[in-house]
């Protein structure tokens, strides 16, 4: 059964509604991705956090209005990978962040610290590690 603004985790009871709003959404669209709960609620939060202290008022008012509780199942998603450390590497002139095991990279980017940011916001969420390699790697 899904999260909605009337039952949710009680980590999420002092946050801000919209806040909230976006943390059942988040967690709702990774329940139906088959993730572990106790996963979902710590990388939910996180993530929700993080869009909250930066959106604009568009993206609010957006999210007033929609429907948290209606996922579609996302067949690219594999909860399997959460445990596996992530990669940030050189190819095709680019770095790019992949998890471990995962068929594709996830991001690409221009500069190796932009690329090392977001492994770190990742790793930081699943509690795993970064490898970083080289750019002759």
């Amino acid at each position: 059964m899904p999260w909605t603004m009337d039952d949710y985790p009680q980590s999420w009871k002092n946050l801000d509604e919209l806040e909230r709003k976006k943390a059942i959404d988040i967690g709702n669209a990774m329940l139906t991705d088959e993730y572990e709960e106790s996963n979902v609620i710590p990388i939910a939060t996180k993530q929700a956090e993080a869009w909250y202290k930066d959106a604009s008022k568009s993206e609010l008012n957006a999210l007033k209005n929609k429907k948290i509780t209606q996922h579609k199942q996302d067949d690219s998603a594999n909860p399997s990978l959460n445990d596996n450390d992530i990669h940030v590497f050189y190819e095709d002139n680019q770095w790019k962040v992949k998890t471990e095991g995962a068929k594709q990279a996830s991001e690409t980017f221009e500069k190796k610290e932009d690329a090392l940011k977001r492994a770190r916001q990742i790793a930081d969420n699943r509690d795993t590690d970064i490898i970083s390699h080289k750019k002759n790697e």
